[in-house]
């Protein structure tokens, strides 16, 4: 018998959420916020073939269908909450739909997050998630704060660093390859990154601006200068490369593809952050609280534009520009 819609849903993703004074079943869910609390809320799509390969596993779609959200909650301080799950698919699957939900889930919980309600329907593979947060009022990360002046610093996995997730895509393309133990830990990384929520909320009062990488770092980084200079005159950075993190699997590629990989690879959902240069004890606390490496990559400066120096302080051609989906081959 085919797997009708409601069925499927209360199959596979009505769940307890205690925390929803409403939640699936009815038209919309009712959430109740703290006093004090504020909402934070973000939306992600992800389109079979743009954002992900179809040989990719049910669990780890699942588990990033959900993590490149919460790390939108990540950059902005802020405690996941709820979320809604709109999911168009081509067939109502059970291998599929059990793989999915089980990696969806398991993230969830481990960061506390209810399904609130959502929707579903036949159409191409296309996954579109809102989560909402809470934060303190007035205490919110943003993109805007960010000085001249200010150190510059990324989040990375101990031992491991920026750039995998692009490494791994061009294994895909079959434009490098790599041994068997190298590609599956870029691969690891591409399709289960790991949104550092608890590092947001450490940052809360320490960072001056944030965001998460997820279109590359002189793009995203671009976003943060922008915003956070004087109107018509955005801000400046200085990035030593050689203080880029990177895993050793990176580190063995031609310099060439490991620049590209580093400053324009995407798909990391690190935090890339400023924080005044005085900061550098609170830096350290906070990312040892949240159990999350960083590093110190370089420094905002009054100048506009981005400047990348190599180990001698020369510095190096960036012909990339961050992702955009509607430029992107």
């Amino acid at each position: 018998m085919a797997l009708g819609e409601f069925d499927l849903i209360q199959r596979y993703f009505v769940r307890p959420a205690p925390r929803a004074v409403v939640g699936v079943g009815d038209d919309c869910a009712v959430l109740a916020l703290a006093p004090g609390m504020q909402l934070a809320v973000s939306t992600d799509m992800l389109v079979e073939g743009r954002h992900f390969l179809s040989t990719v596993a049910p669990q780890h779609l699942g588990h990033k269908a959900l993590a490149v959200n919460l790390s939108d909650l990540a950059a902005c301080g802020a405690k996941p909450l709820a979320y809604t799950l709109a999911l168009s698919l081509p067939r109502a699957e059970a291998a599929f739909l059990s793989g999915f939900a089980e990696g969806l889930h398991a993230l969830a919980d481990a960061h506390g997050i209810e399904l609130v309600g959502g929707d579903t329907t036949a159409g191409p593979l296309n996954i579109c998630i809102t989560v909402m947060g809470e934060v303190p009022a007035g205490q919110a990360l943003l993109r805007s704060g960010a000085r001249a002046g200010d150190a510059l610093w990324v989040s990375h996995p101990p031992g491991g660093g920026i750039g995998d997730a692009r490494l791994a895509l061009e294994v895909f393309r079959g434009a490098c390859a790599l041994p068997g133990e190298g590609f599956a830990r870029v691969r690891q990384a591409m399709e289960c990154p790991q949104p550092r929520v608890a590092l947001g909320q450490a940052l809360r009062g320490v960072a001056s601006a944030a965001i998460d990488l997820s279109d590359g770092l002189m793009g995203d980084l671009g976003h943060v200068l922008r915003r956070s200079g004087p109107t018509g005159a955005p801000l400046g950075a200085v990035i030593r490369f050689d203080d880029l993190p990177r895993s050793a699997v990176l580190a063995d590629q031609p310099a060439d593809l490991q620049a590209q990989c580093l400053l324009a690879g995407g798909d990391d959902y690190e935090l890339l952050f400023t924080a005044p240069a005085d900061h550098q004890a609170q830096v350290l606390a906070a990312a040892q609280a949240a159990g999350v490496a960083v590093r110190r990559i370089g420094q905002l400066r009054a100048d506009p534009g981005i400047l990348v120096l190599d180990g001698q302080g020369q510095a190096m051609p960036t012909p990339w520009a961050g992702f955009d989906h509607f430029k992107a081959a």
